[in-house]
């Protein structure tokens, strides 16, 4: 199987059940994900973030519109100081016992997956953001690190 890169849009942070979300889409179409995909992805998050717990309430989403049917959202949230959280769902995608083949109906996905080789690009970036602006300085920058974010451009080729 050949890897093909994909488009990461980074778009600005949103504020969910108390945490602030920066967002990455990615997706093959330059014309970037369907609005009503976004729309139905974002409201199944409130059930993939954990619960505060006195760590700066911040993280990022990865939602990905894949080549088919299938469009796939990976949460990951701050917890513990230095632990990333995961969460995830799908819509569109049998194969994760999705109910039909709809990219707008999501689903909790209870798999220990945590993102494919598009998905994970903002992986690294977010690592050395979160030690750069929250557990480096005296006291945590959560301003600085929600605008750290990966530039826009492809999925893949960043070191």
């Amino acid at each position: 199987m050949a890897f093909a890169e994909k488009n990461l849009l980074a778009l600005p942070p949103v504020e969910i059940a108390g945490r602030h979300l920066k967002r990455y889409h990615v997706t093959a179409d330059p014309e970037g994900i369907e609005p009503e995909v976004e729309k139905a992805a974002y409201a199944l998050l409130p059930e993939l973030l954990p619960a505060t717990d006195g760590t700066p309430g911040a993280g990022f989403v990865v939602l990905h519109r894949g080549g088919d049917s299938g469009a796939y959202l990976n949460a990951y949230s701050w917890v513990w100081d230095n632990v990333l959280h995961f969460g995830g769902g799908a819509a569109g995608q049998p194969a994760l016992d999705c109910p039909d083949t709809d990219p707008a109906h999501f689903v909790r996905v209870d798999r220990s997956w945590i993102g494919c080789v598009w998905e994970l690009a903002p992986l690294e970036h977010e690592r050395r953001a979160w030690i750069r602006h929250v557990l480096s300085p005296g006291s945590p920058d959560l301003a600085g690190y929600l605008a750290d974010a990966l530039p826009s451009g492809t999925t893949g080729g960043r070191a």
